[in-house]
Parts: C-alpha cells; structure tokens; sequence
C-alpha cells in the first residue's frame, strides 16, 4: 500500500466523521423553531387543559368545590373507582408475573399466540370490550339465563365493572416484565434451585429483586388506565347513579346536566392523580434506567 493511499484513509474518515456531525446540527434557527414548536404545542394541548380544569373546578369557590367532591354520588364514584382499580390492579398483577413468567421463562406450543392475545386489548375498542362482556352476561347472552335463574348479577353491577376494566389493563403489567424476563434470562434462578432453594424462595429472593422496577412500573400504567377507563365500563356499568358510576362517568353525568362547577371538580381529581402518576412514573423510569447502569457495571 503506498503511502498517499495511507495517508488518505484518515482524511476519508474525518471526512464522514464530520458529515454525521452536520447530519446532527441544525443551524441556530432551525433548533429554535423545532423546540419553539414542541413547547408550544405541549403548553397548548397539555398544560393548558389542565390550567382550565382546575380554574373552571374553582370557579365557583373552593367551598363549592370541596362541597362537590364530598357530595353523596361523589364519594360514591370515587369509592368505586379506587376499589376497581384496586382490584383490577391485583388481578392483572397475578397475571402478569404468572404470563410473563410462562413466556419468558419456557417454551410451549401456542406461545406465539398466548403473546398476540396479550395485546388484543390494546386493538380492540373499550366500547367493544363491553359489548362482549354484555353478550356473554348480559340477560340474552351467553350466560345470562344461568345468571338469572341462580340470582346472580353480573352486568350492570359491580363485577362487570372490574371485569371490563381488567381486560382493558392486562397488558400494562405482564407487557413490562416479559422484556425484562426474557434480558435476565434463567441462570440465577436454576443457580438458586441448584443450591436447595425452592420455587417460592427463588422467586422472592432472586426473580422479584430483579423485576421489581418493571413489576411497579406496569402496575403504575395498570392503576392509571384503570382509574381513567370510561368506554368499556360504560357500556356495563348501566349508569346507576351513587352505585355503578365510576369518575369518569360521574364527570359526563354532570357535564351533561350543564353541572359544569361539580363536573369539573370531579375532573380536577382525575388530573390531580394522573399528575401524580405522572411524578411516580419519571421516578420509577429513573429507577429503572439506575438499576439498569448499575447491572452494566
């Protein structure tokens, strides 16, 4: 190889070192108006919403508004809401680790599409979730003669609630452990049963400490949707006022009503709490990205 020809492999290189530097610098003006447009459209479509409903939930006074949210049909929908969301929390929580745990862990036949019925909920309309669950429970569905002969109540009531809002969520939780699982694979746990641990010490000793931060993250995401979901419950709940509304439709109740005062303190609520959730989540992902330098080291 001759020496020009030595000598020139540098130069090419800088050369394509310093185009994927101007292939990642916009000019002064052009990163200005990017950022300019992002902020904007995140006060405008973001914070802005939120200003309003908490100026509109005072608008007519903080005892109006704490009169609002302390009525009888109010606590009442927020009982239930913290109560489905506890218990969908709980059931999607069980599934999750237990599916995360088949996927990840072993191989079966049907894994392929254990995996693609995971996601269904999240391709599915909420609307259309409810509506299957009316067909199955409903007094002409599937179930529904069964149901009534034995004086079991299932739609319009409280089970349905849950029901409808655990499908919607069973996918937050199990969503965020299967990746998780399947990076960490098995060697600690098969080192673990090696040493004459069981499976109940393997899993709280070695997998829950590894999986910890993505089993709180997808309850995180889990209890979020739950408190906010509104197209499947709706379609099951019936609308029975004080027994079967939850928040978010105690909030179209009143905004109908033209009760626009307590129908936004009822939404100030929701976004009080996605706003915390909001916090929780940055903190956790913040866990997470730690734990994952920490395992890099």
């Amino acid at each position: 190889m001759s020496v020009a020809s030595t000598n020139a492999v540098p130069s090419v290189a800088s050369r394509a070192l310093l185009a994927r530097r101007d292939a990642r610098t916009e000019p002064a003006l052009m990163r200005g108006l990017i950022i300019g447009f992002a902020v904007t459209f995140l006060l405008v479509f973001v914070a802005l919403p939120l200003v309003l409903v908490f100026s509109e939930a005072l608008a007519k006074g903080v005892g109006f508004y704490f009169a609002a949210l302390t009525d009888k049909e109010a606590l009442a929908a927020i009982w239930l809401t913290l109560i489905t969301a506890a218990i969908s929390v709980g059931l999607n929580l069980t599934f999750g680790i237990t599916a995360a745990w088949s996927i990840a862990k072993f191989e079966f036949r049907g894994k392929t599409i254990l995996t693609t019925l995971i996601d269904l909920p999240f391709s599915v309309s909420p609307v259309i979730s409810g509506l299957v669950f009316v067909l199955l429970f409903g007094a002409q569905g599937f179930f529904g003669p069964w149901l009534m002969a034995h004086g079991i109540h299932i739609l319009f009531a409280v089970p349905a609630i849950v029901l409808a809002t655990s499908f919607v969520t069973f996918p937050f939780v199990v969503r965020e452990l299967i990746p998780l699982m399947q990076e960490q694979g098995s060697l600690e746990e098969e080192a673990a049963i090696s040493l004459g641990a069981g499976g109940w010490q393997t899993f709280v000793r070695v997998t829950l400490p590894n999986i910890k931060w993505g089993l709180l993250y997808g309850v995180l995401l889990c209890n979020a949707r739950a408190m906010g979901e509104f197209g499947a419950v709706s379609v099951v709940s019936g609308h029975i006022r004080g027994e079967t509304n939850t928040m978010p439709l105690l909030v179209e109740i009143l905004y109908n009503e033209y009760q626009m005062a307590a129908s936004f303190a009822i939404a100030s609520l929701l976004a009080f709490l996605a706003l915390v959730t909001l916090i929780a989540k940055t903190v956790l992902e913040a866990q997470i990205e730690e734990g994952r330098h920490t395992g890099d080291d």
